[in-house]
C-alpha cells in the first residue's frame, strides 16, 4: 500500500497547491511512483481525465508533475459553485446533481465514501500519495463530519505537513493558531511546518522559528522563498482578484475578457497573459471598459446569469460596438453560448427554469442538457493549418446554421464551434484553446497581431514545475518525507 502525506495550510491559498505539486514532481524524478489526491475540491477551474471524468484543474496539473495521466479518482469530489450558497456536486468525476450547503452537509457520510474508495484504488497502483487539503483544517463550524482535511487524514492515519503563507503576515499565530485549535490525536500526526513564500534574509526568522517549535513541539521543515514570475495553473476563481494584466509596452495586441461572477477554466486566458506581444485586461464589475483589438467571451458555470451581469455592465453595446469597427470576438465554451440566439435551461440546471435571449451574433441556440459532455480533443483548427488540443466540459447542446462553418476539425472526424460570414468571431467549446503554440499563434494573427512569436506554453508549465521541485530540493528538510517510502529511498 502507498504511504499517504498530506499537505494543509493554515489559511487558504498558503501554498498547499504549490508544495503538493513541487513534491510530486521531486519524487517522480527519483523513481518514485507518485499520485496527487484532493479529497474534496471546490473550483471553477476544472480538467477531463483519461477516465473521460471531470476533476479540479490543480489535481490535473499534479498529475503531470507525477507524469501520469489525470485521473477522476485524484479528485474524487469537485464541487462547482453556482450560487452564493450551492454547487453542482461531482463525485468521482461525474456531475450528481446541485445542491445548497446545508444539503450537501447531510450528505457528506456518502461522499467520505467515495473518497475512501477513491484513495484506496490510488494506493493499490502506487508508492506514494500527495494529498491536498482544502482550505484550513481549523475552521470550526465545518468540522463535523470534515472530509477535505484531519477527518480524512484521521480515516486513513495519514501524517500532515502544515503550511503557512509569511506574506500575508502573522504567520506564527496562523501556525500555533491552527495548531490550538485542532484536537489532540490531529496535532499528533503533524510531522512538521512549512513557512512559504518568504522574502529577505532566512536568518531574521529564527528567533521566532526557534519559539514556534518550542512552543508547538513541531519541527519547522523548511522556509520556502517566494518565486518570482513562478506561473501554475490557479486552482478556483477566487485567484482571479490575483491575475493582473500584463504590461502595455510596445505594439502589442490589445486582449480583454470581462471577470464575470461565474466566471470557469479562467486558465484558458494563461497563455494571453504569458505572451510576450499580448497586452491582456480582465475586466471587473464596475470597471470601464478598455479598447480591444480581441475580446474574449470565458466559459460560465452559469451562462444566462453571467450574461445578464454582462449587460449591466455595458459589454454588450461594448461587444456590438467593438464589432462595427472591425474587431474581432473569441467566445469559449459558455461564451459561445452567449454568442447565439437563445439559450434555454429547461430543467433549471443553472438556475431558474426558462429561456433567455443571446447576444444574437451567431445563428444559432443553446439548450442545456443533464448528461455533461466530458472529452478531450485533438484536432486541427479550421484556419493556419494549426494543430489544437483541450478538452471539452459543458452541458449546453447547440445547433443551428452557424456551426456549418466549424473552428476545429477533430481527428475523430469530429467539428467543433462556429465560424462568422464576415470572420470577426470564433466560437468554440475546447477550453485550452491557445495552449498548444501553433494554435495559439493561428489566432492571435486572425485577431489582428502581426507575425506572432512563438510561445511554447506545455513547457513553460514543465519548467515552473521543475522550478518547484528544485526549490523543495534546496529548501524543504525531505527526511520525514521520504525515508518511510516504502522503496528503499532515503535522505
Amino acid at each position: 500500500m502507498a504511504k499517504t502525506i498530506m499537505i494543509q495550510g493554515a489559511t487558504s491559498d498558503a501554498g498547499k497547491s504549490a508544495l503538493a505539486t513541487g513534491l510530486c514532481r521531486l519524487l517522480a524524478r527519483r523513481g518514485v511512483r507518485v499520485a496527487p489526491f484532493k479529497p474534496q475540491n471546490m473550483a471553477l477551474n476544472s480538467a477531463v481525465t483519461v477516465d473521460g471524468g471531470e476533476i479540479g484543474r490543480s489535481q490535473a496539473v499534479q498529475a503531470q508533475a507525477c507524469g501520469v495521466e489525470p485521473h477522476s479518482d485524484m479528485n474524487p469530489v469537485l464541487l462547482k459553485p453556482n450560487s452564493h450558497t450551492g454547487s453542482q456536486v461531482i463525485i468521482q468525476g461525474r456531475a450528481i446533481g446541485n445542491m445548497e450547503a446545508r444539503g450537501y452537509h447531510g450528505y457528506k457520510p456518502v461522499a467520505m465514501k467515495a473518497v475512501l474508495e477513491s484513495h484506496a484504488r490510488l494506493a493499490e497502483q502506487y508508492q506514494c500519495i500527495i494529498a491536498e487539503g482544502a482550505g484550513s483544517p481549523a475552521e470550526i463550524n465545518l468540522r463535523d463530519g470534515d472530509i477535505a482535511n484531519m477527518g480524512f487524514a484521521e480515516a486513513v492515519d495519514c501524517p500532515v505537513i502544515l503550511v503557512a503563507d509569511i506574506e500575508r503576515g502573522g504567520v506564527f499565530a496562523h501556525l500555533a493558531g491552527t495548531l490550538a485549535l485542532l484536537s489532540e490525536s490531529e496535532r499528533a500526526r503533524v510531522i512538521g511546518l512549512v513557512i512559504n513564500r518568504f522574502r529577505g534574509d532566512p536568518s531574521l526568522l529564527k528567533s521566532g522559528i526557534d519559539w514556534l517549535e518550542r512552543h508547538t513541539g513541531k519541527p519547522v521543515l523548511g522556509v520556502l522563498p517566494y518565486l518570482h514570475d513562478l506561473h501554475l495553473e490557479a486552482e478556483d476563481s477566487m485567484d482571479l482578484d490575483k491575475l493582473g494584466g500584463s504590461t502595455a509596452t510596445g505594439d502589442k495586441l490589445r486582449v480583454i475578457a470581462p471577470a464575470a461572477p461565474r466566471v470557469s477554466n479562467h486558465t484558458d486566458f494563461d497563455p494571453l497573459r504569458l505572451h510576450p506581444q499580448v497586452e491582456f485586461t480582465l475586466v471587473r464589475a464596475g470597471q470601464t471598459i478598455p479598447p480591444a483589438d480581441l475580446i474574449v467571451l470565458p466559459g460560465s458555470k452559469s451562462v444566462l446569469a453571467d450574461l445578464a451581469w454582462l449587460r449591466a455592465q455595458g459589454w454588450e453595446e461594448t461587444i456590438r460596438r467593438h464589432l462595427r469597427y472591425g474587431g474581432k470576438v473569441l467566445g469559449i465554451c459558455g461564451g459561445l453560448q452567449m454568442l447565439g440566439r437563445k439559450l434555454h435551461d429547461p430543467d433549471g440546471l443553472e438556475g431558474e427554469p426558462g429561456s433567455g435571449n443571446g447576444l444574437g451574433l451567431l445563428d444559432m441556440e443553446t439548450t442545456l442538457a443533464k448528461e455533461k459532455r466530458l472529452t478531450r480533443m485533438r484536432g486541427r483548427l479550421s484556419f493556419g493549418n494549426a494543430e489544437a488540443t483541450g478538452y471539452e466540459i459543458h452541458m449546453g447542446v447547440s445547433t443551428g446554421p452557424a456551426l456549418q462553418r466549424p473552428v476545429l476539425h477533430f481527428n475523430d472526424g469530429g467539428v467543433d464551434g462556429a465560424r462568422s460570414e464576415d470572420d470577426q468571431i470564433l466560437a468554440t467549446y475546447l477550453h485550452g484553446v491557445f495552449d498548444e503554440p501553433a494554435a495559439c499563434q493561428a489566432i492571435l494573427c486572425w485577431a489582428g497581431l502581426q507575425k506572432p512569436v512563438t510561445l511554447d506554453y506545455p513547457a513553460l508549465r514543465e519548467t515552473n514545475i521543475d522550478k518547484l521541485a528544485d526549490m523543495l530540493e534546496q529548501f524543504l528538510d525531505l527526511g520525514p518525507i521520504i525515508n518511510d517510502l516504502p522503496i528503499g529511498i532515503r535522505i
